[in-house]
């Protein structure tokens, strides 16, 4: 029996930066009273709060719910209000480096766009992520940037050679996210499991880029169970199926 269904959440629950709809926050409240749930994303906090946090009923059991931004290197629980229990920040200097980097490998490979939406570049604390059309850009837009990738791995290509002590990942539609080396979706995981004190085996990972290279497929390969969905509508029919046999 599974313990513990864990969600990515753009493409998963939610389009790509936007709020999860008015069937699904119902849909996870009700997975909540019968198990535990977590969220796990390469987004920062705020990105939580924005999209799922904001919508779930007021009477729904959050202590069930455990939130890993920035894959797993913070960890927020509930407690009479929302709780960091660890995080694991970049350093100044780090930040530095890591920005310089990623503003060279863009001019390297001119895929300059001609308009964005927001910055760019975001520190996240423990993770850096640029965002090729900016942080606030329209799904429709994303979606025709680099459908196949093959931009981010030409920018990820030099990324690898300036920041080799550290994780390039592709997220998203239009990002590129750098870590410290070794944190990925994977590593979220074992935090789970060290966390909870849930093993692995008793896991589900729920996401839309579990094929190799996306960024759901690090869960994969830490050997949880994994369910893939095209889109969150197909994330409903596995949480209404989830629902239905465990109650």
């Amino acid at each position: 029996m599974k313990q513990l269904m864990v969600f990515d959440l753009d493409g998963t629950l939610a389009q790509s930066k936007s709020a999860v709809d008015e069937e699904m926050a119902p849909l996870l409240a009700a997975l909540l009273s019968v198990m535990q749930v977590a969220i796990i994303s390469g987004g920062s906090w705020p990105q939580f709060e924005k999209q799922v946090l904001h919508y779930l009923p007021a009477a729904a059991p959050l202590h069930r719910l455990s939130i890993l931004p920035t894959c797993g290197t913070q960890f927020y629980q509930y407690d009479n209000g929302w709780k960091q229990r660890y995080a694991e920040n970049f350093t100044p200097a780090e930040k530095k480096t890591i920005i310089a980097a990623l503003q060279q490998a863009v001019a390297e490979t001119g895929f300059t766009p001609e308009k964005t939406w927001g910055e760019q570049i975001e520190d996240r604390g423990s993770q850096i992520t640029w965002s090729a059309l900016g942080q606030e850009a329209p799904p429709e837009e994303k979606k025709t940037w680099d459908p196949g990738f093959s931009k981010r791995k030409q920018i990820r290509q030099i990324l690898d050679t300036l920041l080799s002590a550290y994780a390039v990942n592709l997220g998203g539609m239009t990002s590129v996210d750098i870590t410290r080396s070794g944190i990925d979706k994977a590593y979220g995981i074992r935090k789970l499991r060290d966390t909870l004190g849930i093993s692995i085996e008793e896991m589900l990972f729920v996401g839309d880029a579990l094929f190799e290279g996306g960024n759901d497929y690090p869960a994969k390969q830490a050997g949880v169970a994994c369910i893939a969905v095209r889109d969150p509508e197909e994330t409903k029919r596995v949480v209404e199926t989830a629902i239905a046999f465990l109650k």
